[in-house]
């Protein structure tokens, strides 16, 4: 029960609250959210993979709170691996030799480019990497997704940190320090803000304009995820075409035959009206909430029936995801903006703001 519930109980015992005191506590709920939402989620039409079976000791809690469960973080970095999993810690995959490794050491709690308010959380993603430039072949490139800030970077060069570096201070790093910061020195402050400039050090960045739905898969730190990922994912890939939505798979073309960048999406310019991705990420926390998905929505996004999309350039959080729920998520959240209450987790918004009901 509310706080506000409470205190509305209790002066409605007391003959010395004022009759107008007592009507407004009785008309005053608690506020409505600021986008739009459907309470439960709606009955799939079309026959869905069952709920697996789940081993002993690994069930799912319908019991906890799942509203606000979700992490503060102000970026999420996507290294696109390839692999459905990895070990527990992501850090240790391939012998330690890997881009989170890397990105957390330069951002981690004892980064030098760590700062307590503005987490960044790098995760690892099913998605497979760009192939290096053809000028470079030889080259061993990792790509990158940046989220909510809807950017990928199809090549950082596995050679030294620069490049790495460059990612941090380029994109990842505030634009503007929390007030926590300002007894700090200049020369501290100055090292943890963005610098627009090493940009430049990156090569083909271009804006993501496909809706990108993310699953916990990581079965490697925990089994429930590690069951529910991929039977998710198959169910967004088998329903998100028959809704219209055209599934992209395979690595990020990062050049055209010319052998340059290209601006902006390359799905976009072959006239997809609706394109997304789907892809298995590590560990985000609550996997007694599995299935975890998270779905970012791009700037510029519109509705099904073409008007402006209320969640565009917002990632929206779900648990307790079960394949009867994917046909109601596509529908209501990805095609007619629509947030649906008993799944929220919570929600983040481009300039870093938590989203809850």
């Amino acid at each position: 029960m509310t706080i506000h519930r409470l205190l509305a109980r209790a002066c409605a015992r007391s003959s010395s609250v004022t009759p107008r005191i007592r009507r407004a506590l009785a008309t005053n709920t608690t506020p409505r959210p600021s986008f739009p939402t459907t309470p439960t989620c709606p009955a799939p039409t079309c026959t869905c993979a069952p709920t697996p079976e789940l081993p002993q000791g690994f069930e799912i809690d319908h019991e906890a709170p799942l509203s606000g469960a979700i992490s503060n973080y102000a970026e999420h970095v996507l290294v696109c691996t390839g692999k459905d999993d990895w070990p527990s810690r992501i850090e240790e995959d391939n012998g330690g030799d890997n881009l989170a490794a890397d990105l957390r050491e330069l951002v981690g709690p004892r980064g030098k480019f760590n700062d307590p308010f503005h987490n960044i959380s790098v995760l690892n993603s099913s998605f497979p990497s760009s192939p290096p430039p053809k000028q470079r072949p030889e080259l061993q490139t990792s790509s990158v997704y940046i989220l909510p800030q809807f950017k990928y970077v199809p090549y950082l060069p596995r050679v030294s940190f620069d490049h790495a570096e460059a990612l941090v201070r380029g994109y990842l790093q505030p634009e503007k320090l929390h007030a926590m910061h300002d007894g700090l020195s200049p020369i501290h402050r100055d090292r943890l803000l963005r610098k627009p400039a090493y940009q430049n050090y990156l090569w083909g960045v271009r804006d993501v304009r496909e809706v990108v739905v993310l699953i916990c898969g990581h079965g490697g730190r925990d089994r429930r995820c590690g069951i529910f990922g991929p039977l998710l994912r198959d169910e967004f890939e088998k329903t998100l075409p028959r809704r219209g939505v055209n599934v992209l798979k395979g690595p990020v073309e990062a050049e055209n035959e010319e052998g340059f960048a290209v601006p902006g999406s390359v799905e976009a310019s072959r006239g997809e009206e609706y394109a997304a991705r789907v892809g298995l990420i590590s560990h985000i926390g609550g996997h007694k909430f599995a299935g975890n998905v998270i779905v970012y929505l791009p700037p510029g996004l519109r509705t099904q029936d073409g008007q402006a999309h209320p969640l565009a350039g917002h990632g929206i959080w779900y648990g307790r995801v079960e394949p009867r729920h994917v046909e109601g998520v596509v529908g209501e959240t990805i095609l007619r903006g629509k947030v649906i209450e008993e799944l929220f987790r919570g929600g983040i918004k481009q300039n870093g703001e938590i989203l809850r009901l």
